[in-house]
């Protein structure tokens, strides 16, 4: 599968774009609301929903941010702390699911904390009854030099929810042409792991799905 920078950043703004539209949209409704209602305890509720809005957008924003651009500074690696505060902070929201993390480096280059982020997304959205998201990730030195980032992501809970595309884009089998901006993010991925020279894997199971990944820094 080979598809131009131009298409690709076509379909993950698509993608961002979709993302966004629901918490943007309730900040429009709620201003609507808030230009009508008169009832004090009404007009409370008005900004608790848009501040709730506003938190999740702003969000969001970070994560696409780094998850799909160029955030992060001007250096090689970026602070493992930075991605977990991005992945925690979008399922604040949801009680269901549990996030748990194994990195044993403090920082980790660019392309591995968009693998990791990525992976993340597609965890929390194969869980639509929660369950469990354990993020591991380790750094080290290769035994031709330079080093080697492992990223392992299971999501474990009932019903499992994959795209067989998504998985397909991840690998690099998905045909051009099927490319959307849903199976954008992975396709992103393919590319990204062979410029690192590493590759892409996915398993799924009835009540798991793990993802996994080897780049290396040349």
């Amino acid at each position: 599968m080979t598809t131009s920078s131009l298409d690709l950043a076509s379909l993950l703004c698509s993608r961002l774009c979709h993302d966004m539209l629901s918490p943007v949209g309730a900040l429009s409704n709620g201003l609507e609301l808030l230009a009508d209602e008169k009832d004090p305890e009404m007009r409370q509720r008005c900004f608790e929903l848009l501040e709730q809005s506003a938190r999740i957008s702003a969000d969001k924003l970070k994560f696409f941010r780094l998850a799909y651009g160029a955030a992060g500074g001007f250096g090689e690696h970026v602070a493992v702390a930075e991605a977990r505060a991005l992945v925690d902070a979008l399922v604040a929201s949801n009680a269901r699911i549990t996030v748990n993390w194994q990195v044993s480096s403090d920082a980790l280059p660019k392309s591995a904390i968009k693998t990791l982020l990525n992976f993340a997304m597609f965890g929390i959205e194969a869980l639509p009854r929660g369950g469990t998201l354990d993020l591991a990730a380790e750094w080290r030195a290769g035994e031709a030099g330079g080093h080697t980032a492992e990223i392992v992501v299971r999501a474990a809970g009932p019903r499992i929810a994959f795209d067989a595309a998504v998985g397909r884009a991840l690998e690099g089998t998905l045909p051009e042409e099927e490319l959307t901006s849903r199976t954008a993010p992975a396709a992103m991925l393919h590319q990204l792991a062979q410029g690192a020279g590493g590759q892409m894997q996915f398993a799924i199971e009835e009540d798991a799905l793990i993802l996994g990944a080897v780049l290396v820094d040349a």
